[in-house]
């Protein structure tokens, strides 16, 4: 579950994959899903022990993924 702050924010270093879906289709140009989300950690995005996302690290997961793509 995903964790608030004291001041009742999300707490970036450990998002529900429904908290992450809905910040990144607010950042990004595309809508993001749970299931995309799901298939990204099958892949091997990282994942907190209990379920939770990292933003940065997964941010950073798909820098990488993205960057291999390209060789």
């Amino acid at each position: 579950m995903s964790e608030h702050n004291a001041e009742g924010r999300l707490d970036p270093q450990g998002l529900r994959l429904a908290d992450l879906a809905r910040v990144l289709s607010a950042m990004g140009p595309r809508p993001v899903t749970v299931a995309m989300l799901e298939a990204d950690i099958v892949a091997g995005a990282p994942v907190n022990p209990d379920g939770t996302v990292s933003l940065v690290q997964y941010a950073a997961w798909l820098v990488r993924e993205m960057t291999h793509r390209g060789d």
